[in-house]
């Protein structure tokens, strides 16, 4: 899916949020569109060089996506499967900032 005024890494993570079609028709490309970029700006403010190494901050990213994905009602039980899609994206924006 192409979205247009999203940077490569907010593109990534509306694509991992997006990846559930239920979630998509629920949310909304607006609300996915403030997401990823919410997502990008929070990770980037917080991410550690090692956090996928160290338990306590790879916590602390969970937590934050969690907690935003609720903030914006994101549908519950697509919740997992989305934040798991969105690690893996924080950890691709993590070694290209490294």
């Amino acid at each position: 899916m192409v979205v247009s005024g999203l940077s490569e890494d907010e593109i990534a993570f509306y694509d991992a949020l997006a990846d559930n079609r239920s979630a998509r028709d629920v949310m909304g490309e607006p609300a996915l569109r403030l997401i990823a970029h919410e997502l990008v700006q929070d990770i980037r403010n917080n991410i550690t060089v090692d956090w996928a190494h160290r338990e306590p901050a790879r916590a602390d990213i969970l937590r934050r996506v969690k907690r935003i994905l609720r903030k914006y009602g994101y549908p519950p039980d697509l919740q997992d499967a989305a934040v798991q899609n969105v690690l893996q994206q924080a950890e691709a924006m993590s070694a290209e900032i490294a």
